[in-house]
């Protein structure tokens, strides 16, 4: 994913990245990774599942101000049987410093029942090929 320039609309009045706003980088660093293993969710009517968000946390570290350019990274940390966590963590360019690190739990819904279901065989194949650590 290229890295996202701060901009001024994200800020707060102390001329750094509104809190929230880092939740917000790092759910389109999960989005652009997702895509990545063709589980596009601009194609949600094509997937065989949902995913929901059901947990996110993060740890604010340094600082990001207006203009500075914030590079994310994003891996899977656990899969279950229907959910799975992702790891990200924001690198501030300019600085070197990285500014906040966090996870996000997903689980996969079937979409008519909305309830809880196993994560897509194909999709656990692609995430597994891109982490083997996964397996064990």
């Amino acid at each position: 994913m290229s890295p996202i320039t701060v901009r001024y609309r994200d800020a707060d009045l102390q001329g750094h990245l509104y809190f929230a706003n880092y939740l917000v980088y790092a759910d389109e660093a999960v989005c652009h990774y997702w895509r990545e293993l063709e589980f596009s969710f601009e194609d949600a009517d094509d997937l065989p599942c949902y995913t929901f968000t059901v947990n996110a946390n993060i740890d604010w570290l340094d600082e990001c101000r207006v203009n500075d350019l914030i590079e994310v990274s994003v891996r899977f940390s656990r899969l279950g049987n229907s959910s799975a966590d992702t790891e990200y963590e924001l690198l501030n360019t300019r600085t070197g410093a990285l500014s906040a690190k966090g996870t996000f739990t997903h689980v996969f819904v079937d979409k008519s029942t909305r309830k809880s279901c196993p994560i897509p065989t194909d999709l656990r194949a692609r995430i597994l090929q891109r982490q083997p650590e996964l397996a064990a």
